[in-house]
């Protein structure tokens, strides 16, 4: 029975100690993967059993996982479809070359585990040189059986912008979408892979590679479809609507906006895609658009609640929260009710955050300022500053009841807003 530490904290050791990765940091847990192994030698040693589909056990100490070697065969279309074969007699070798990139496919021995990057190295696909040379290489045509595969080379490309897609790979990628591969992948991993890869350094990277290889289209027609939209060049200098969006992504993690932020940058716009082409550049009413659509987007990919509500928020409100600067003391404390910034402050943060991405994420206006996120966060303050308890106890002590009441406690909130924004526009403009 012989240990080996592979995959990824390979990868990334070897990346830290390269002299031009100065500050790269593991993304990666430890795997480990044990050959000459059974299930029962394993139990015997203490090693907790937890895998449904193949073995894989928990160490007994550490908690760390360990996967029996093991090959696998494509059994049905999709991720689902295979068949594990984990016998005593499966290699090293064999394990590696079931993986998906080659810069994923080493290893090294459990004895060097504590620096691999100075220990001899298992790498019968060369990803060292892929490494050094930054290509994303898939490590046999075995691939092709797995369509996670592409969502996860996506990602790989968000993490490391600096890497190409390997022509062969890349010509792969596209023939498993032609071959319907992406149409069987199902929601949670479709949502798994988006998320982690929202949340790499270069998001736009996951959406380029999709685009090119044309599983964006198949999943996300949504946001597909942004791509050779045009926008009115006085707001937009960047003009495309799709590169607008890889720019508000990309200043999404540039600001360390948290995923909820970064899913509502993916959505705000929607509604762009399906504005009529006489009407182009202008889009009117996209907000209201893109909201709907994002309902759909929600639904088929089972997102979370949290990111759900708050990329609505962001669909509908953003071209208000934009224009903020010019609304009154009313207007701005209408557009904290319709946010609901009241009963969830931290929520219209986050809105705010995603609203400042879409504003610098323009040609040219990357180091802007965005004032509407300072004065509405104010604005929130002064607002929540106002005890209603007191205020409604005035109220009824004044004879109002029921809606007049509510009345009253706006009208409170209206001047607290006003005074903390130094009463700016008359009441009613900017609605």
């Amino acid at each position: 029975m012989k240990t080996y530490l592979v995959g990824g904290a390979v990868r990334d050791a070897l990346m830290a100690s390269a002299s031009d990765a100065t500050g790269r940091t593991s993304h990666a847990d430890r795997d480990w993967v044990v050959v000459g192994a059974t299930p029962e030698a394993m139990a015997a040693e203490g090693f907790l059993p937890v895998g449904r589909d193949f073995p894989v056990f928990l160490h007994p100490e550490t908690k760390e996982e360990y996967a029996l070697a093991r090959t696998e065969r494509k059994t049905a279309p999709g991720y689902h479809g295979f068949a594990f074969h984990t016998e005593a007699g499966v290699t090293l070798e064999d394990d590696l070359a079931r993986r998906d990139l080659t810069i994923n496919a080493m290893a090294v021995a459990a004895e060097h585990a504590d620096d691999p990057a100075q220990a001899p190295l298992i790498d019968p696909h060369h990803g060292r040189r892929d490494l050094r040379e930054r290509v994303l290489r898939h490590v046999t045509g075995s691939f092709a059986e797995d369509p996670v595969r592409i969502l996860r080379l996506a990602r790989f490309a968000a993490r490391f912008p600096d890497f190409s897609v390997a022509p062969e790979t890349l010509a792969l990628m596209r023939e498993m979408v032609a071959h319907g591969e992406a149409d069987h992948l199902v929601a949670e991993r479709v949502w798994q892979e988006l998320a982690r890869g929202l949340m790499e350094q270069r998001p736009s990277r996951m959406l380029e590679v999709l685009r090119e290889c044309g599983a964006l289209q198949r999943l996300l027609p949504e946001v597909d479809r942004l791509w050779g939209v045009p926008q009115r060049p006085e707001y937009h200098p960047e003009v495309d609507t799709g590169v607008h969006l890889m720019m508000v992504l990309d200043m999404s993690a540039r600001l360390a906006a948290p995923l909820t932020v970064r899913f509502a940058c993916l959505c705000h716009d929607l509604g762009k895609g399906t504005t009529p082409a006489d009407v182009l550049p202008r889009h009117i009413g996209h907000e209201e658009r893109s909201a709907r659509l994002l309902k759909g987007v929600c639904e088929r990919l089972r997102v979370p609640t949290d990111c759900r509500e708050l990329a609505d928020v962001v669909a509908r409100e953003h071209g208000n929260i934009h224009r903020s600067q010019d609304f009154s003391a009313g207007a701005v404390q209408r557009l904290l009710e319709r946010c609901d910034a009241l009963r969830k402050p931290a929520r219209f943060h986050e809105v705010l955050l995603a609203c400042e991405c879409d504003a610098r994420g323009r040609l040219g206006l990357e180091e802007a300022p965005y004032p509407p996120r300072e004065r509405l966060a104010l604005a929130l303050a002064a607002a929540r500053s106002v005890d209603t308890a007191v205020v409604a106890a005035q109220a009824q002590a004044d004879g109002l009841s029921g809606a007049r009441v509510g009345e009253r406690i706006h009208r409170a909130r209206v001047s607290a807003v006003s005074h903390a924004l130094g009463a700016g526009a008359p009441e009613g403009q900017g609605d």
